[in-house]
């Protein structure tokens, strides 16, 4: 995949603003983070979220590539997770219950039987505290939330931070860091929805070619919860060992896991544990404008959703309406209901210890890689 650098690096900007206010009249700060190369990231304090990522195509046509709203409007009515942090626990939890040192601990249930992103005020909901920008080689904002003992019927007081930084290389970084009083249990990631086509392209998402190195997923049951197998991709349409559009076998009905996920919804193993370094997660590319990306984590989990519960029912920053197949999602994490399946390691967290997800993703341009047919 092409780079989108050429030349010395120079020094990038971060730009403070005000991206709106919440129902009760808070201000929401907004950080734009930009290189020398065209590619700029506003964050918003609203659920620590990635509002903005313009990048140039292959002729320096620069557009916003992930959906979200154009003003705080939207956020409130229908928030739909557009580039937020979620957590204290992203993805499912069975029946949002768990138990930790024996005691049984129960999340509010947001997702039908279960507890969905932290339940039904996570961290996507509220105003995160701007703790830090900074201008320079590799620009940065630093947000914080303190999440109190209780907090949606989490222990501990968790007190968590999500840096962004743009680099002159292109890479957008987010690293997420979180320390506690008492054993918890966290799982951070990002969700940000991908249309690299543009976010208001009637082309949406489906043709992007995906790549994943992973072996193995996780079959689900028809909540969404995983079995605990851990299930070989060969041979079936989770298999992204080599790279396939994302809509050539989105809609294979022959797979139940399909039917249960109405696509794509479910987690790859990529390792079995949390890395000290980062490791290869996925390829994207959008072969209409040239656009696409690695995406780099220290997580042994990818979630990769295709979009399949956007229904027409939301209006994007372009004026064009969300449909099903209009983004993709790539969300490094510990497996879904991991606080409950042992086999599956552990989202514990102790007094003294950091929890980190830092996921990188290297941004360019320039076709590469090609779809393989199944």
């Amino acid at each position: 995949m092409a780079s989108l650098t050429g030349g010395a690096a120079q020094a990038g900007e971060a730009k403070r603003s005000t991206f709106g206010r919440t129902s009760d009249g808070k201000p929401v700060p907004a950080v734009t983070l930009t290189n020398s190369h065209g590619v700029s990231a506003t964050v918003i304090a609203w659920g620590a979220t990635l509002q903005s990522l313009r990048m140039p195509d292959r002729d320096g046509r620069v557009e916003d590539v992930i959906l979200g709203y154009p003003d705080m409007t939207g956020y409130l009515r229908q928030p739909e997770y557009f580039g937020a942090t979620v957590g204290r626990v992203a993805n499912r939890i069975a029946r949002g219950r768990f138990t930790l040192d024996g005691k049984v601990y129960q999340t509010p249930v947001n997702d039908g039987p279960n507890a969905l992103h932290g339940g039904t005020r996570g961290f996507d909901k509220i105003v995160w505290d701007v703790v830090s920008v900074k201008s320079g080689a590799t620009p940065s904002v630093t947000l914080r939330t303190v999440s109190r003992d209780g907090d949606q019927g989490y222990p501990g007081t968790l007190t968590v931070d999500a840096t962004y930084s743009l680099d002159d290389n292109n890479a957008l970084t987010i690293d997420y860091r979180a320390t506690t009083d008492r054993p918890t249990v966290v799982n951070l990631s990002n969700h940000a929805y991908w249309n690299l086509s543009g976010e208001g392209s009637s082309a949406g998402a489906m043709n992007h070619i995906l790549e994943i190195p992973a072996e193995r997923y996780t079959p689900v049951d028809e909540t969404l919860i995983p079995t605990g197998e851990l299930r070989p991709v060969a041979g079936t349409v989770f298999d992204f060992r080599t790279p396939h559009q994302v809509g050539e076998r989105v809609r294979d009905a022959r797979d139940i896991q399909m039917v249960y996920g109405r696509g794509y919804d479910h987690n790859w193993v990529i390792g079995d544990r949390v890395t000290t370094d980062q490791h290869l997660m996925a390829r994207v590319h959008d072969p209409l404008s040239g656009r696409g990306f690695e995406l780099w984590s220290n997580q042994p989990g990818l979630q990769f959703y295709s979009g399949n519960f956007i229904n027409g029912t939301v209006t994007g920053k372009a004026k064009r309406i969300y449909r099903g197949g209009d983004a993709i999602v790539l969300e490094p994490q510990l497996f879904p209901d991991t606080v409950n399946q042992p086999g599956f390691g552990s989202a514990r967290l102790d007094p003294g210890q950091t929890y980190r997800n830092t996921m990188t993703y290297r941004l360019a341009t320039g076709q590469t890689i090609q779809p393989q047919q199944r």
